[in-house]
């Protein structure tokens, strides 16, 4: 009877309420019948930990929808046990009280009827509202859930937003499985991603062990893929092997593409070249590709001679620094001074701490430094304290050993700082890291060892610590955030980069430089900005310093003109002898500010992304946690990216 006055049309709820009482569960239950131990809760969560990471900003972006109306949202796993909880306050506060916490089983035979532990044996979306839930406690909420389902179709998890009853939206079901449907995208994205990852690794280690440069041009010369060999023969960087032809490099190229077309290969051939280092002269063979009609669409050119094995490191796992000091653009003379005194430390084999606002260039300095140094063909690991979940952070640092947790790796997982050894490995946002991991942290810095989580042994390493924050960290310490003893630990070579706003002198020389680089990117023409226009830009304070900055250009170059809408004159931002917030009209700018602007072309690269956070994120030159605390201060909420077009839910 109780099943019919809930809902004639809600079948599942009268299936549920029948399970539950063949489960025995009581009406009157509070807690869960079953809850992981710490110990039990950290294998759990290792076990499911690209889950998590993956889902991570999904449940951001779908609370961010909600946020501030009593609303939390929830991750489990396929038997229904919470990985990951995040929510509003005062509805937390009830919900832990009842012991809705990670670890806590919300499958019906645990807890009864609920829209996680329902819609994972339903294996569908579906909501559960007030006395739709089997037992009492849960009657003031509404919960909606999705399952979520890996690449095969297999149901791995589900995803809930739960809320009073009387603040649940008609659409918040559809929010809730769009987010599910997105994970599960990204998901097989990643799924495909690791075997082309697995696969390039794969050729790259086979070529590697032929012990040849390899490239491969078009019938006109131009050079379409280059191995790491060839690049290390010819002392040019692959990027820059990729935008040259083979005349360029190769003396005898006409003959060569002529032998390989007339007799299909050239084989054990002494050619000359044009190389920066001072070997001359290579072994060549020459070998065509063709395509399904047998005709030569490429061809295949295999530079031998004698050199270093590269390191497996490097070879297999990718981990270096890309960028140098030359790479670094500025003539303000604090700015090279800055420059200056990290190429002097670079050797050191002293911590640094790097010290700067967001967008000034932290990691850039952090690999110069590296590759400036006497470690620079060694690994260079980099590491986002702020971007990691706490209860997953301790095992990247420090790796964990075989049967450390089910589900471990029977030949274990090493750390970062394992990894690294040898080399250097980055601390980007340090501020954020866990205290407790600061005392694991400082141990390794002073004592030069480190144990997997799940062993005794103690291995010894050899790694160089860059730093790099953009908090005050003596602040930190004093509101006891930080650790003293690290913080001097850390602090022994201190580099503070300049904002923008401090070395105005290198705005129109950055303009010059992204202008002419993105243009080249995106293969447009350079759009030249009027005299006046560029007087505002130099006097406009650049809040998002560098990356602030480069993003404008992209969207100068994007639109092929100096937007018809931009004023800089509003608030702290006002042009010398205006008022903040003053309206004059100018030949091409109106009264529009720079926010305005980039909210606006952030929407348009997300719908030309279909709502790809992370490629959007890669586009504008951001990170993803950056992204996301723009999307909140611009309030791009769900109804204007709906509008927008099919903005990643």
């Amino acid at each position: 009877m109780l099943e019919q006055i809930i809902s004639q049309e809600k079948d599942y709820i009268i299936r549920s309420h029948k399970r539950c009482r063949e489960y025995k569960v009581e009406f009157d239950r509070i807690y869960s019948r079953r809850i992981l131990s710490e110990k039990e809760l950290f294998t759990k969560l290792e076990m499911h930990r690209e889950l998590i990471l993956t889902a991570a900003p999904f449940m951001n972006q779908l609370y961010s929808f909600v946020k501030g109306s009593n609303f939390f949202a929830i991750l489990t796993d396929r038997e229904g046990c919470i990985l990951s909880v995040i929510g509003d306050e005062e509805i937390l506060t009830e919900a832990f009280a009842f012991k809705m916490i990670p670890g806590a089983y919300m499958d019906e035979k645990s807890i009864g009827t609920n829209a996680m532990g329902t819609s994972l044996i339903e294996e569908m979306p579906l909501q559960v509202s007030g006395n739709e839930h089997y037992v009492g406690v849960y009657h003031r909420w509404t919960c909606s859930a999705a399952p979520i389902r890996n690449p095969k179709g297999e149901i791995i998890a589900s995803l809930d937003l739960s809320g009073y009853s009387e603040t649940v939206h008609s659409h918040t079901l559809g929010m809730v499985a769009a987010a599910a449907n997105a994970i599960e995208r990204m998901l097989e994205s990643q799924s495909y991603a690791r075997e082309l990852s697995r696969a390039k690794r794969y050729n790259e280690a086979v070529l590697d062990s032929l012990m040849a440069g390899i490239v491969t041009t078009d019938l006109e010369g131009k050079i379409v893929t280059v191995n790491s060999k060839a690049s290390d023969m010819f002392g040019f960087s692959q990027d820059e092997m990729e935008n040259m032809n083979a005349r360029e490099i190769l003396k005898d190229w006409e003959r060569i593409k002529k032998d390989v077309v007339e007799k299909n290969n050239v084989t054990d051939e002494d050619v000359d070249v044009h190389s920066r280092k001072n070997k001359l002269q290579f072994n060549l063979g020459a070998y065509p590709i063709l395509d399904e009609n047998k005709e030569i669409i490429n061809t295949i050119l295999v530079f031998k001679e004698v050199r270093k094995q590269r390191k497996l490191s490097d070879k297999l796992m990718g981990r270096h620094a890309i960028y140098t000091f030359d790479k670094i653009i500025g003539k303000n003379e604090n700015f090279l001074r800055v420059i200056n005194f990290a190429k002097k430390v670079a050797d050191s084999r002293s911590n640094v701490l790097i010290m700067g606002e967001s967008g000034t260039g932290k990691e850039l300095f952090a690999q110069s430094i590296h590759n400036y140094s006497n470690r620079a063909s060694e690994p260079f690991v980099a590491l986002n304290c702020g971007a990691i979940p706490r209860n997953l952070i301790e095992s990247e640092l420090f790796g964990y050993d075989e049967g450390a947790f089910t589900g471990a790796k029977t030949s274990g997982q090493p750390g970062k700082f394992e990894i690294a050894d040898g080399g250097t490995i980055f601390l980007d946002e340090i501020g954020e890291m866990p205290l407790d991991l600061q005392t694991r942290l400082l141990r390794v810095i002073e004592e030069g060892t480190v144990s997997r989580i799940g062993s005794v042994k103690e291995t010894v390493v050899s790694v160089r610590v860059i730093a790099a924050t953009n908090k005050d960290l003596n602040e930190e310490v004093g509101k006891g955030n930080f650790r003293k003893d690290l913080y001097y630990r850390l602090n022994v070579l201190p580099i503070r980069i300049p904002s923008l706003k401090e070395r105005r002198d290198d705005i129109g020389l950055l303009i010059e430089y992204f202008m002419g680089r993105i243009s080249k990117k995106l293969n447009k023409k350079r759009v030249v900005i009027p005299d006046e226009d560029m007087q505002r830009l130099l006097s406009y304070t650049w809040p998002g310093n560098v990356r602030e900055l480069e993003n404008f250009i992209e969207l100068v170059v994007n639109t092929e003109t100096v937007p018809d809408i931009f004023h800089l004159s509003t608030g702290t931002n006002s042009a010398p002898g205006e008022s903040p917030g003053s309206c004059v009209e100018k030949s091409t700018f109106a009264c529009v500010n720079l926010e305005q602007l980039e909210r606006e072309h952030i929407i348009k690269v997300l719908n030309i992304n279909e709502g790809n956070i992370t490629t959007t994120s890669r586009e504008l030159g951001i990170g993803r946690n950056t992204l996301y605390r723009k999307l909140e201060s611009y309030g791009i909420d769900c109804s204007e990216t709906r509008r927008s077009s099919k903005i990643e839910q």
